[in-house]
């Protein structure tokens, strides 16, 4: 057996590149090794790729995946060789009150992937982290593959966007970002019943799939224009709820700007120079919710892998490039030039 992978390498910004490197291996008594079926490209990867955010230079990167367990260490009992799985973002232990309450996404014996776009995936806590999947990889098409590797992060991060911003039957919601997570979010959104779902995006191809994900109204705008729009298609009163999945400081802004006194703000972008006004907020008795997504309770609790495999959604259609591991280059190119929504890593 190989002691070596494949696996993506940030080499610097703008510059990835595979390599050969050891093989993700047992370390700890609750681990568990995955091959790999399924990656992809996340935005936050795209923070470093445009050198906005630090990342080690030649090490590896990423943090979405499915795929099916290899070997497990003597403690995990909830999965064995050959099982099919979701690998949610955050890994957790499970039983801590944390865990208990849904939020493994803030576990404090737990963190985040880092080295997913490879051939094999160490798992630490496996049996609080992953999310097993009935039959195998070989049994489903590649658009519901596509999807269940959205409930490794963006669909669990757009559902947690709109829980967040406590989004009833009846609402008007607005989306701030077009990218994967604000598409999952337009589709969550409907899913919790908004009556009006406004997106925010000048984008086509990406205000046409918001559409289909349930949007009813697409609002190009920026900055304060987008405000006095909504406001003027609101009543003068603004949104119920908002969803930002930006992170940047227009899009909180922004946020602040159009959403009702007494509305919720859920943010599940990864934020970059955002500053909160804490009299703004008082005065206007805004909510503000959010952080990382506690993506193994939404998948479990809140019946998003129950709803990919009945294919009452399918949110693998904001995989709009597909790529070997070999394109590692091609597929961040493709997303930082907005060519495609997002790109998906085949195995």
């Amino acid at each position: 057996m190989s002691e070596t992978m494949k696996a993506a390498i940030f080499v610097k910004p703008g510059e990835m590149t595979v390599r050969e490197v050891p093989k993700a291996r047992i370390e700890q008594v609750g681990d568990a090794v995955v091959r790999v079926v399924r990656a992809c490209v996340c935005g936050s990867d795209l923070w470093y790729f445009r050198g906005l955010s630090a990342h080690p230079h030649n090490s590896q990167i990423g943090h979405e995946a499915i795929g099916v367990v290899d070997e497990v260490a003597d403690a995990v009992t909830s999965v064995r060789p050959g099982d099919f799985v979701v690998l949610p973002f955050p890994y957790s232990c499970g039983t801590c009150p944390v865990c208990r309450a849904g939020f493994e996404s803030v576990c404090p014996h737990g963190g985040y992937f880092g080295a997913s776009q490879a051939e094999y995936v160490r798992v630490p806590e496996a049996d609080g982290t992953v999310v097993k999947v009935p039959g195998s990889p070989e049994d489903y098409d590649d658009e519901t593959l596509a999807s269940l590797l959205t409930i490794a992060d963006v669909m669990s991060t757009g559902y947690h966007a709109a829980v967040s911003a406590e989004v009833r039957p009846g609402d008007t919601a607005v989306v701030m970002g077009d990218g994967a997570v604000g598409l999952c979010g337009v589709l969550s959104a409907r899913m919790l019943g908004a009556g009006r779902i406004i997106a925010m995006s000048r984008h086509e191809d990406r205000a046409a799939l918001a559409r289909e994900f349930g949007a009813t109204d697409i609002v190009a705008e920026r900055d304060q224009a987008a405000v006095d729009r909504v406001l003027s298609m609101t009543g003068g009163y603004g949104a119920d709820a908002v969803l930002e999945c930006v992170g940047s400081r227009q899009s909180f802004d922004t946020a602040l700007g159009l959403i009702r006194r007494g509305g919720v703000i859920g943010r599940v972008g990864l934020p970059h120079d955002v500053e909160i006004s804490a009299e703004g907020t008082f005065y206007g008795n805004i909510g503000i919710k959010g952080g990382p997504a506690p993506v193994r309770h939404y998948d479990l609790e809140a019946g998003l892998l129950d709803a990919v495999l009945e294919r009452r959604i399918d949110p693998g259609r904001v995989f709009t490039g597909i790529y070997d591991l070999d394109q590692i280059q091609a597929a961040y190119e493709a997303m930082d030039r907005r060519e495609v929504i997002k790109s998906l890593i085949r195995f």
